[in-house]
C-alpha cells in the first residue's frame, strides 16, 4: 500500500521560507513521477511541481511561484522536497503531495493515484 506522508508546513512571514517534505512508502516501480500540488479556499487545486523518480528534471507550474520553488528528492530516502523561497501571502494554500503512473500528464492531477494528506503553508503579511 502507497503512503505520502508531507510535513514542514507552518506560520512565516512574507519572504520567509520553507522546505516541505514527502516521504513515500510502498512506491512501486511504476510510479514514475512525485508532483506537488495546492489549494487554497474556494480555489481549485493547483500543480506546483513535479519531478520524475528516475530523472532529474523538474517540472514547473506557470503560478507565480515558478521561479521561488525548488523541488528535490532523495531516492535512497524514498523522499521529496519543495524548497520554498520568497514566500507570499498569495501562496497561503495546504500542499499535497502525490505519486503514481501518470506519463506525460505530470502537470495533471487527475493523474496521480496516491495523495497524502496535506500539510497547511501559512504566509502572513
Amino acid at each position: 500500500q502507497v503512503q505520502l506522508v508531507e510535513s514542514g508546513g507552518g506560520l512565516v512571514q512574507a519572504g520567509g521560507s520553507l522546505r516541505l517534505s514527502c516521504v513515500v512508502s510502498g512506491r512501486t516501480f511504476s510510479d514514475d513521477a512525485l508532483g506537488w500540488f495546492r489549494q487554497a479556499p474556494g480555489k481549485e487545486r493547483e500543480f506546483v511541481a513535479a519531478i520524475r523518480w528516475a530523472s532529474d528534471s523538474p517540472y514547473y507550474g506557470d503560478s507565480a511561484a515558478k521561479g521561488r520553488f525548488t523541488i528535490a528528492r532523495d531516492n535512497g530516502k524514498n523522499t521529496a522536497y519543495l524548497h520554498m523561497y520568497r514566500l507570499r501571502p498569495e501562496d497561503t494554500a495546504v500542499y499535497y503531495c502525490a505519486t503514481g503512473l501518470v506519463g506525460e500528464r505530470i502537470t495533471d492531477s487527475r493523474a496521480y493515484r496516491y495523495w497524502g494528506q496535506g500539510t497547511q503553508v501559512t504566509v502572513s503579511s
